[in-house]
């Protein structure tokens, strides 16, 4: 009996959480290119962010605070882009690609908003900004020096963010119709030609000033550029290929009734990735008052794990995709299995790596041209990132499961809301209230993010999510071309 009752436990397991070779072979040629993509973006962050730090710390710093507004921003677009995604997947996993186009349209004015009130905010406050990271004890005339750097780093990249924009909603598009090669190609393209500008622009080589900061941010300007010009090109010429693109400028109008469902149903995505990036620049505000040293050594660690973070972020776009088209093709059973069992994949790939990354984290940080009080906290800094990551791993595909059935109230509730609520002023509250020691401190800090992860998968497991949002729109909003 118990053999029987042993048995049936591991096959409920395994039909769960396990897939089939099919499973692993789809999910690998989906996420493959992406991880591919990141990885190496990030690694030449790294690099970037190696010759920043071989200028100076002062310097390294100036960027990273800097890299913390453009991060709003970034996400922001992303926020803003993520509720047209969804019915994008939908809408191509039902063969609707008129509906299709209405959603790149929407997206279009989504950036058009976004990228206005940033600029306007940059321009007017983006001093005031930086320097609410320079509030810890310190140097004077360091702080000073940070802020400059800081400040003409910035003006420059404002120049990179409508590119950006644009290459995001393109690539996400493509994303979304399971095209993952050519985004890949156009961001290996982006970042080859940020790196070799870093080096000539940065240090002043071939011929060239060397101009610091103000190199890097022309770099990234040039590359985000570049990004964009293969993406736009390479659709616009194969729109045999990718029928969505044909007649896109033709007009800017939207189906009354679509617009009004996405931004239903994208507005929380949106308000969440801007609260929740807020909140993740309000940490690091918060834990940089324990010292100028915390900021230089929060850029080192987040620089470094985000090269090892890539595997379970882009396990979120196969989560958007998979979940996603199967629920456009309303197979509502499919799209649960599919969640659960890359939850668990994601899990497993993120405990392997969280070992690597402890491994590896008293000697990375050397690579870099600063103190050994910046080292050491950097090294803590990563080991507490390895210890969460499988945890993070878990609460990414939660967030993407609910975000591709619709929920995005849920999904707003489960992420920024609880940031705000919950995460940032227990943080607070420990920096600004004890007398504990920031090694100490960051670790017990992110302990709140196992409470969310529970309540992530308690959400799942209920099955609420799961909805066919587009069979309507499918046959009532085929207007407009």
């Amino acid at each position: 009996m118990k053999k029987r009752e042993t048995s049936s436990i591991v096959s409920k397991f395994r039909n769960t959480f396990i897939g089939d070779r099919k499973f692993y072979t789809t999910v690998l040629m989906l996420v493959l290119p992406i991880i591919v993509q990141n990885t190496i973006s990030n690694f030449v962050n790294l690099l970037d962010n190696i010759m920043i730090g071989r200028v100076g710390t002062a310097q390294m710093s100036g960027v990273s605070i800097a890299n913390q507004l453009i991060f709003v921003y970034n996400l922001t677009i992303f926020g803003g882009l993520s509720g047209a995604g969804i019915f994008g997947a939908q809408f191509f996993g039902a063969g609707d690609h008129k509906g299709l186009r209405n959603t790149v349209r929407f997206k279009l004015w989504t950036v058009a908003v976004v990228l206005a009130i940033a600029v306007t905010v940059f321009l007017t406050s983006g001093e005031q900004l930086i320097s609410l990271y320079l509030t810890g004890d310190g140097d004077a005339a360091e702080r000073a020096a940070i802020l400059d750097y800081g400040r003409r780093y910035l003006s420059i990249m404002l120049w990179g963010l409508l590119p950006f924009s644009l290459s995001q909603t393109y690539g996400g598009t493509l994303r979304e119709t399971g095209e993952t090669l050519l985004p890949m190609k156009s961001s290996l393209a982006g970042v080859f030609t940020n790196l070799c500008l870093n080096y000539v622009l940065i240090y002043g080589k071939l011929g060239f000033p060397a101009l610091g900061v103000e190199g890097a941010a022309i770099a990234t300007v040039i590359a985000r550029v570049v990004e964009l010009a293969i993406l736009i090109v390479y659709t616009h010429k194969h729109s045999e290929k990718f029928l969505f693109i044909r007649g896109l400028y033709k007009t800017v109008k939207i189906p009354k009734a679509l617009t009004v469902k996405i931004i239903r149903k994208g507005s929380p995505l949106l308000v969440n990735e801007l609260l929740w990036s807020l909140g993740m620049t309000t940490l690091v505000q918060i834990f940089s008052t324990r010292g100028l040293n915390v900021v230089p050594a929060l850029n080192i660690s987040n620089t470094i794990t985000n090269l090892f973070n890539v595997v379970f972020i882009s396990m979120g776009s196969a989560v958007a995709v998979m979940v996603g088209q199967a629920l456009g093709a309303n197979d509502i059973p499919r799209a649960k299995q599919t969640a659960w069992r890359l939850m668990f994949f994601n899990a497993c790939i993120c405990i392997a790596v969280g070992g690597v990354i402890i491994a590896l984290s008293p000697v990375l940080p050397y690579i870099y041209n600063t103190t050994d009080v910046v080292r050491k906290l950097a090294t803590r800094f990563m080991q507490t990132s390895a210890m969460y990551m499988a945890v993070n791993a878990v609460t990414h595909c939660t967030y993407f499961t609910l975000r591709s059935g619709g929920k995005t109230f849920v999904t707003f509730l489960f992420d920024s809301a609880y940031t705000w609520v919950v995460f940032v002023p227990f943080t607070y509250i420990l920096t600004h209230f004890t007398s504990l020691n920031i090694l100490i401190l960051y670790p017990l800090c992110y302990f709140a993010d196992l409470l969310k992860c529970i309540i992530g998968i308690i959400v799942v497991k209920s099955g609420h999510w799961a909805q066919n949002m587009v069979s309507d729109a499918s046959s009532n909003e085929r207007i407009g071309s």
